[in-house]
């Protein structure tokens, strides 16, 4: 084992994360660097790809400095996001990322071309805004001459590559979210590309997560890498079928590895290549969990401690008598395809206070989460335990409200620093310091504490659910 350290980079959307561990998952360095976001119109996400160089230059020194000279990189970072490059392999306008919204119309053009059937056969996903593919289709219509000069393209971390390590390649688990790749075959697909009509000369190398895609100037190998969810799955151990990975970050995810290809016939859940060779993942996402929290106490609270917020709703009972909140205020991805989708409260009574708001939305979001596993577990089994990670993790109460809803046990890790952990396993096994990433996950994710469900929140929780699914379609 090596004893230098292995670091792990996340090019998120607000800004690189960085870390250093040893080759037992301690951390030995942590760096940060933040960048803008541009919205130049409503539903509108931009960045400039240089921010993210500049800022992962800024990390690597900081690491460097702290830690030392790295064994190996592992690459992990936001998904979706198109950076059209020209001949010389500059970025030719600001990049569109995973969240922007305004390509409704190609999205529908896409599955009228190929057919909703074939499109889910095909790449195991439905045309979402979110994805790379509806991009370049926007591009071509609504700016022609860039488009007319696009001699490749890149997802956000393997534009990091391209100035890391002069290498144009990524990573089966990201290239899964371009709506380009044949997912079941870990290829890309022709017939896409040929539907599309797209140069397949603009696609980078593909690779498996693990594989050295080059190294550094100062020789250091630079591991493919993953998708922030797939790296982030690693770092808590889902790295086989087995733990859940449940995050309650800014969005929700629901993550189960899978030893099989599997794809809901009507894609209400992503079905994408894993961070470990031959195995894959089935993924529901809601676009607001943590995010919701956020704005309530943005709106009602403003800097009131989250603390402070959360106990108000301790003292309210599962089902907060009968207040429902629909967290959809961006819109939602699992189970509901609808970027029109918009949030409620519903149920309000006199008695309900600020705490039962907040209880309310604690709620919601678990129940939005529930979706979600209901849906994967009929792709690959149900699961008897998960994995939890991202900032809504830090509340017990959450936690207690999250595990009765789903019904299973949560464990919080020892280290939970999401994606970034995961890159940097995949940078160790890039640099041979473990044979294989099932390996890297067995020597440094390490389970903590568990919270199991409320045996008498449960009942009251399933009959609520009930409810919470029969709003979406009253409240379209």
């Amino acid at each position: 084992m090596t004893e230098r350290p292995l670091v792990g980079l996340d090019v998120g959307t607000s800004g690189v994360k960085g870390l250093s561990i040893d080759s037992r998952g301690a951390v030995v360095a942590r760096a940060e660097a933040t960048y803008p976001l541009s919205t130049p119109r409503p539903g509108w996400a931009e960045q400039d790809p240089e921010d993210w160089w500049a800022a992962t230059e800024a990390v690597l020194a900081a690491l460097q400095a702290d830690a030392g000279t790295p064994a190996g990189i592992g690459l992990s970072g936001q998904m979706h996001g198109l950076v059209a490059l020209d001949k010389g392999d500059r970025p030719l306008r600001p990049a569109i990322l995973w969240n922007d919204q305004r390509t409704g119309a190609e999205c529908q053009e896409i599955e009228d071309m190929i057919g909703f059937e074939r499109l889910i056969e095909l790449t195991g996903n439905r045309a979402l805004p979110g994805f790379t593919a509806p991009k370049l289709l926007w591009l071509r219509r609504h700016e022609p001459t860039i488009y007319a000069q696009i001699a490749r393209i890149a997802l956000p971390k393997d534009y990091v590559r391209l100035r890391l390590c002069a290498e144009h390649a990524t990573d089966v688990s990201d290239a899964s979210g371009m709506l380009l790749l044949d997912v079941a075959e870990r290829r890309w697909s022709e017939e896409v590309l040929s539907a599309l009509e797209l140069d397949p000369a603009w696609l980078p190398r593909l690779l498996e997560s693990p594989e050295v895609s080059g190294a550094t100037r100062a020789g250091v190998p630079v591991a493919a890498g993953a998708g922030d969810q797939a790296a982030g799955a690693l770092g808590v151990g889902a790295d086989r079928p087995g733990p859940l990975s449940v995050v309650l970050g800014t969005s929700g995810v629901v993550f189960s590895a899978l030893d099989h290809y599997a794809a809901d016939s009507a894609a209400r859940v992503h079905a994408f290549c894993h961070a470990v060779p031959g195995s894959w993942h089935a993924m529901g996402v809601m676009l607001s969990a943590a995010g919701s929290l956020r704005w309530l106490r943005d709106t009602i609270a403003p800097g009131v401690a989250y603390d402070e917020l959360v106990a108000g709703a301790d003292a309210w009972p599962a089902g907060t008598e009968g207040l429902i909140f629909l967290p959809y205020l961006v819109g939602e991805r699992t189970p509901h395809a609808d970027p029109d989708a918009r949030a409620a409260f519903v149920g309000l009574d006199i008695r309900h206070d600020r705490g039962a708001l907040v209880r309310a939305v604690l709620e919601g979001v678990a129940f939005g989460l529930r979706d979600s596993l209901d849906l994967i577990a009929e792709l690959g089994g149900a699961p008897a335990l998960g994995r939890v990670s991202g900032g809504g993790a830090r509340s017990e109460l959450w936690l207690r409200i999250v595990a009765s809803v789903l019904e299973l046990p949560l464990e919080r890790v020892a280290v939970d620093e999401g994606a970034a952990f995961g890159a940097a396993i995949l940078g160790g096994v890039a640099a041979g310091a473990w044979p294989d990433v099932q390996a890297g996950v067995a020597a440094t994710v390490r389970a903590g504490a568990r919270i199991e469900p409320v045996p008498e929140w449960v009942q009251t929780y399933a009959e609520t659910q009930e409810r919470f699914r029969s709003l979406y379609p009253a409240v379209r």
